[in-house]
């Protein structure tokens, strides 16, 4: 059986360092079964465009680790899903975010569903 990934999108990584929120208590349950959390390097590009202090930015780091590379597959996959998906203002980050989660074959968890709600059928879970 393959091994589950989950990469986390910026929006869920800010909500899961709150503490008891829903995130936050979805994430302890990930880590308590051994499930393998990642980040694109997009996505942790926007989270480091803060607000954060030092003790998010550590712990942070040591929930996704090292940041996936956005590749030129990468780039291909997030320009096809910006056109399907409608050319919409604003969303080519999140196709970025994606398109890297689509790659590696990570599930994508996120705190605003309707943003990635867009891809269903493209092969992001």
């Amino acid at each position: 059986m393959a091994e589950t990934i989950i990469h986390l999108d910026t929006s869920f990584l800010i909500r899961a360092l709150s503490a008891n929120s829903a995130q936050d208590k979805q994430l302890r349950e990930w880590i308590a079964e051994g499930v393998k959390l990642g980040m694109s390097a997009i996505g942790w590009s926007e989270f480091l465009c803060g607000p954060l202090d030092s003790g998010q930015l550590a712990l942070a780091a040591a929930i996704v680790g090292e940041p996936e590379p956005f590749v030129l597959e990468d780039s291909s996959r997030a320009a096809e899903l910006f056109n399907r998906a409608g050319r919409r203002r604003g969303s080519l980050v999140d196709c970025m975010i994606a398109a890297t989660a689509i790659r590696t074959g990570a599930r994508l968890a996120t705190a605003n569903r309707a943003d990635f709600k867009r891809f269903a059928g493209l092969r992001l879970e």
